[in-house]
């Protein structure tokens, strides 16, 4: 009987080990969508991290080919992240998830089987048993009723003994053989059942139940290669999205224009000055009036008498090349070169539109607000917009006066600025370095006695001036700092360019103070700040803070 039981306990032990195999491989896979979803994280902290940030000079390079095709990378990193996040997704609902609910289902299975082969044994063993009892039964019977037959030969034989005596003793003998043929019978019908019982056991039920697990175990080792292959599969359908962002980074690449740069930086730099002419010769012999030559860069101010400035002491520089002075320059941008002037002249025009714009735009939504007022009086007093409109209207009427002042000093640049041709554009960026010399040696006749830039159009010519000596003239201004604090008083809708929305009750940071034109700038983070009608919010200036004084 114990041959069944040993192979029941060594199948149970091996099945057991099958399921512990597939709980490995389901937290192997675990463990793999966790570093996908992480390395795509970090891939997407690393495409975020490496993002111009807006309103910022990074977004201004992004004008060039090869900071763009930077972007492009950045961009399609972002996507290639994604395909990790897709593989992490796929592992997760195709074969963790799946093969969870599977092991459930064959702890259940292996349970209901083994549980029947348990119920088998038992069963056959509880016939044995009996057989057993019986078997005992008759070999006692036997016994007992061979003992009752001696007893009642020696009585019989006895003359001693009376005859009552002798005949309770053959009854007795009688009795046992009876019980004995009984016991006898049942061992047999007992033994023909147990035969039949042990047959089935070994031929039917134990076989049969082999054969399940055996199946289960099968399904089990399918199941898992179904899975490794599901593993490789899931990798595998993203390679081509993968390779098709790899593609764009290579396209991105190719569309890098070294010439294209180049111009732009040449565009973005050059001043519009054209090079000197050649030094006449001065004959020093000859006591003679010094002539001056139209294309000399020596200065023809004055009595008309120009000492020569190559001996003796001299500051030796030439306004182009002088550090520009970080205070506030002239209002028509005069200091600059030309092309730099024509470009900030422009740039004032159109920031001097957009705020007539603002104005406009503020007008028009208080005249509709008027309107309202007057249609229903109710919601509020219509003459309370009247001294506000008066106010834009103003605004408006000197921001047009200021336009009209910037356009004529831009026209009158764009007059003197020698015609835009290919061979100027090209001129503009470069350098000759036979001109180094003649340039130093003049410097001291261009500087003006407070050190800035005086142009005589009858006797100089513009000259070029190397970019790199303008660059921070140029560069993006600086995050305003925080001067005070805000709120809210009514909701407004900043729909136009430069104004920002903002909600009833809300705190906001102010970083620049209502400067008599109705409006004030506020910030909410980073990357928000604009514009907002100054009587829409109260503000809390902090006179502590850099730049306060200037409002206080």
């Amino acid at each position: 009987m114990r041959s069944g039981t040993d192979q029941f306990d060594n199948l149970e032990k091996h099945t057991q080990w099958g399921i512990d195999v597939l709980e490995k491989y389901i937290k192997f896979v675990k463990e793999r969508t966790e570093i996908e979803l992480s390395y795509a994280k970090q891939l997407r902290n690393l495409s975020k991290k490496y993002q111009p940030k807006k309103n910022s000079k990074e977004e201004e390079e992004y004008r060039y080919t090869s900071t763009r095709a930077f972007l492009a990378t950045l961009n399609e990193m972002n996507d290639y992240a994604g395909q990790h996040e897709v593989i992490s997704e796929n592992m997760t609902s195709l074969i963790t998830g799946e093969l969870t609910r599977y092991v459930q289902e064959l702890k259940q299975e292996r349970k209901s089987h083994f549980h029947d082969g348990r119920k088998a044994q038992q069963h056959i063993e509880t016939c044995w048993k009996q057989l057993e009892a019986s078997k005992r039964r008759f070999e006692r019977d036997c016994k007992e009723a061979d003992r009752a037959q001696q007893y009642f030969e020696k009585m019989d034989a006895d003359i001693n003994v009376t005859k009552a005596d002798v005949e309770k003793a053959r009854q007795q003998a009688q009795l046992r053989h009876q019980m004995a043929e009984d016991s006898k019978a049942e061992y047999s019908s007992t033994l023909q059942k147990f035969n039949s019982e042990q047959h089935d056991h070994y031929y039917t039920h134990i076989p049969n139940i082999f054969q399940k697990i055996q199946e289960m175990e099968e399904r089990r080792i399918v199941r898992i290669g179904e899975s490794m292959k599901t593993f490789a599969e899931v990798d595998r359908q993203v390679i081509p999205i993968i390779g098709k962002c790899l593609d764009e980074i290579t396209k991105a690449a190719e569309s890098i224009d070294h010439k294209n740069d180049s111009q732009l930086v040449i565009e973005a730099f050059k001043s519009g000055f054209e090079p000197p002419g050649d030094i006449d010769f001065e004959d020093f012999t000859q006591p003679m009036k010094r002539t001056i030559s139209e294309s000399s860069l020596s200065n023809s101010r004055g009595d008309g008498k120009s000492e020569p400035k190559f001996g003796g002491k001299s500051k030796g520089k030439l306004w182009p090349f002088i550090k520009k002075n970080k205070g506030a320059g002239p209002e028509d941008f005069s200091n600059l070169p030309p092309e730099q002037r024509r470009k900030k002249l422009q740039q004032k025009v159109d920031e001097l539109n957009k705020d007539i714009q603002k104005e406009m735009d503020q007008r028009d939504a208080l005249t509709k607000m008027k309107d309202v007022y007057i249609k229903n009086p109710q919601m509020g007093d219509a003459a309370s917009v009247d001294h506000r409109l008066a106010e834009l209207g103003q605004n408006i009427e000197k921001l047009r006066i200021e336009v009209q002042k910037f356009e004529g000093w831009l026209a009158e640049v764009e007059g003197r600025l020698p015609p835009r041709t290919e061979q100027a554009r090209r001129q503009s960026g470069l350098y000759e370095a036979q001109n180094t010399s003649a340039v130093n040696s003049c410097a001291q006749d261009r500087e003006s006695p407070d050190g800035s830039y005086t142009e005589e159009q009858s006797q100089e010519t513009e000259m070029k001036v190397p970019a790199t000596d303008f660059d921070d003239e140029f560069d993006d201004e600086e995050p305003l700092p925080t001067i005070g604090t805000c709120k809210a008083l009514y909701t407004f809708e900043g729909q136009n360019e430069g104004t920002i929305s903002v909600a009833e009750g809300e705190m906001l940071y102010v970083i620049e103070e209502d400067k008599g034109d109705g409006w004030t700038r506020i910030r909410r983070n980073e990357d928000e700040e604009g514009y907002v009608p100054t009587s829409y919010v109260e503000v809390y200036l902090d006179k502590n803070a850099k730049g306060a004084m200037t409002y206080i």
